[in-house]
Order: structure tokens, then C-alpha cells, then sequence
């Protein structure tokens, strides 16, 4: 990543005409052209004449690091800024050469001290943003996602046109559901990368949160456009189009999907649910069993064929699979509602009273984070599908 960085970031300075600035003159025009020697020559004249001058401490701390002697760049770079401390060129070297020697902590102060001296400096933000995005993966994968949406704020603020950056804040977000900061970063991504298939269904994953279903839709259509192997971009579709109560359109989708892969799970449990929810109980039954014979702890599945035994009026196996719905994913609203009701129908009151007394509790802390698709399935969410790569 650093072998260029230090011979791209040279344009010309613009001198006062005296013998330094000419020496300094030429060692620039001698490193841009590669010419190390002669460019070592032309500062260490200067420096015998004027040993803090702190353009050319600079520029020969450049030299040492294409010499690959870090340590005396780094000396000469530290003489630069205690000569001149708000020589931004002396900071951003300096942060630039330890994050070379992967010293990001002590990168970081230099960089930004660069940025705030001279807002122009693209290689000290462009190294800042690299370390904000590499921290904020780590914090991700340590299942800290405010940090890294945090880190990416940051990131986003020095590079707003870096259709990167603008796609890891979009998913940042909408794993905070921050949704409409999703939606905006993903529009973003899109503005800089058109037809990028990960940023289109990112937005519709945010628009269906957003409960703005039809725009949910339009983009995973236009996300099987581009990817049209992907059985997720159907699946999705699928979903949005069941939530828009269009269950003929969204049947297509899945069975789509399932054509795709045929050992899936996801498509057929979204099946299983759209014909539960028009009474058509015998297929609602196969593509349910046909999640739990191959995921016995799906607890998705589990509550929806609880529910389809509810409406058979069979309540023995209604209990049975609510409560292996419930051991597997005490989260699930419905699940202790249908055994509330359950309970009823059998006569066990105490029982009855805390399952809906459970639904109320998850009700009340869940409310404001369900989203618009998954409540106007009137189910409980499997984990969402993703997207393929290629």
C-alpha cells in the first residue's frame, strides 16, 4: 500500500526565490524524477547552512524512507515539527511512517494534527480513513457495532465521496437500525457506484425496515437484475411483495428462490408462512416440515406450525412445538401469545396468564425495533437473507 505513497504526494511548493529555496527547488524536481543522491546533495546543502530548516528536514526524511531507513526519517521528521510545529507536511510524514510500521496508535495525532493544519492534505486523510475503517472491521467483528459505526462517522466526514466508507456506514447503521442513515449511505455508495448489487440490496433491506415497501421492492427487483443466480435477491423479493399483500407475486419469488437452491431453508419457511396465512394448510404443513427436517431448532418454523396446530384445534402438538419454539428463541411474540391462547383452551389459567403476560413484556420492549416488513408478515423474522457473492 506504501510503496508509492511517498513519491505520489510531491507537487512542486512554491519557494521564495533565494539560494534555500532554489536547492529546495531542485531536491523536490531531483526526488519526484527518483533521483535520490542528487536530491540527498541539494538538502544536505541546505541544512549545513541552516540545520533546522524544516523543509528540508522534511524533504530529507522523505529520502531516508525511500532509502528504507525508517528510524532516521523519523528523527528528521520529529526535527521538522520541533522546528516549525505547524508544518502539516512534517505531521502527515511522520503519521504516514508509523502507520507504515504499523504504529496506528501514534499515526493517528499526527495525521489529524495534518488534516487540521491544512484540510488539503489527501494523504494524511486518505491513511486516516484506512486505519478508521480497519478499526472499525475489528470492532465489528467483536460484536461491537456502535464503535465501528462510531469509527465510520468519522471516516465518512474525511472522505464523503469514498463509495467504500459510505457502504461499511450504510451496514453499520442499519445493524444499529438507524435506518434512514442506512438508507442514506447506501444511496450515497450508489451515487459514486451505480449498479453496485450489494449497495441495491442494502437499500432495500432499509427501505423494508422503513416500512417504504414499494421502494423495497423496486430495489431487489433491480437486485435480481444484476445478480440474477442469487436465490436471496427472490427470497427478499418474495418477502416484500408478501408484505404488499401481493402473495400470488411473492409465491413466484420463492419458489424461484428454491429452484436456485433447493437445500435452503429461508424460502420455503417464507413459503410455509404465505400459505399458512391464506388457510392453505396441507402446503403451509410440507414447506414448514420441510424447514424443520432440516433445521430441527428453527424456531421460526417451529412457532408458525404451532400456529397452523392451533388452527386445527390440536392442542396438545400446538403446546409442544410453541414451547420448542420458545426454548429455542425466548424472543418470539407470537410463539408466547398462541400459548397463551393455548393454555386457555386447555384450562391451565396460570399458565395461560404468563405466556400473554411474556407477549406483553416482549411487546413492549420490542415495538419501536420491529420492522415494517417482518410485522406486516405478522411472524416472527427468521435471520435475514443475504446476499451472495460471487
Amino acid at each position: 500500500m506504501f510503496a508509492l505513497i511517498w513519491l505520489a504526494i510531491f507537487t512542486a511548493p512554491s519557494f521564495a526565490q533565494d539560494a534555500t529555496a532554489t536547492r529546495l527547488s531542485h531536491a523536490v524536481q531531483f526526488l519526484s524524477a527518483g533521483n535520490l543522491d542528487r536530491a540527498e546533495g541539494e538538502l544536505q546543502r541546505v541544512l549545513r547552512a541552516a540545520p533546522k530548516e524544516y523543509r528540508a528536514l522534511d524533504l530529507l526524511g522523505v529520502v531516508r524512507i525511500l532509502q528504507r531507513r525508517q528510524i532516521d526519517a523519523e528523527t528528521l521528521f520529529q526535527r521538522a515539527i520541533q522546528s516549525k510545529p505547524d508544518f502539516a507536511s512534517a505531521h502527515a510524514h511522520l503519521g504516514l511512517l508509523y502507520l507504515q510500521t504499523r504504529r496506528e496508535d501514534e499515526a493517528v495525532p499526527e495525521l489529524q494534527t495534518a488534516i487540521k493544519l491544512d484540510p488539503a492534505r489527501t494523504d494524511a486523510s486518505d491513511a486516516l480513513v484506512h486505519i478508521l475503517r480497519e478499526h472499525a472491521q475489528t470492532a465489528a467483528s467483536s460484536d461491537d457495532p456502535k464503535q465501528a459505526l462510531g469509527l465510520l462517522i468519522e471516516a465518512r466526514k474525511l472522505a464523503p465521496k469514498n463509495p467504500d466508507v459510505q457502504f461499511e456506514f450504510a451496514t453499520a447503521a442499519f445493524q444499529m437500525s438507524l435506518l434512514q442513515d442506512a438508507v442514506d449511505g447506501f444511496k450515497e455508495t450508489l451515487s459514486q457506484r451505480k449498479d453496485d448489487p450489494f449497495a441495491v440490496y442494502g437499500l432495500g433491506r432499509a427501505y423494508g425496515g422503513l416500512g417504504e415497501l414499494d421502494e423495497a421492492r423496486q430495489q431487489f427487483a433491480y437486485y435480481i437484475t444484476l445478480s440474477p443466480d442469487d436465490p436471496s435477491g427472490y427470497c427478499s423479493l418474495g418477502m416484500t411483495l408478501a408484505a404488499l399483500e401481493r402473495p400470488d407475486e411473492a409465491r413466484t419469488q420463492f419458489e424461484r428462490s428454491i429452484a436456485l437452491a433447493p437445500e435452503q431453508t429461508e424460502a420455503y419457511f417464507r413459503l410455509g408462512v404465505l400459505e399458512l396465512l391464506a388457510d392453505n394448510w396441507g402446503p403451509a404443513r410440507a414447506n414448514l416440515q420441510h424447514v424443520l427436517d432440516r433445521d430441527p431448532k428453527h424456531a421460526g418454523a417451529l412457532s408458525a406450525l404451532g400456529r397452523l396446530e392451533f388452527q386445527q384445534k390440536h392442542y396438545t402438538q400446538t403446546v409442544e412445538l410453541l414451547r420448542r419454539a420458545t426454548a429455542n428463541d425466548d424472543s418470539l411474540l407470537e410463539a408466547h401469545y398462541y400459548l397463551g391462547l393455548t393454555y386457555g383452551r386447555l384450562g391451565q389459567k396460570a399458565e395461560s396468564e404468563h405466556e400473554f403476560q411474556k407477549a406483553t413484556q416482549l411487546q413492549h420492549e420490542d415495538v419501536e425495533k420491529r420492522k415494517a416488513l417482518w410485522k406486516r408478515l405478522d411472524l416472527p423474522p427468521a435471520s435475514n437473507p443475504q446476499p451472495q457473492r460471487p
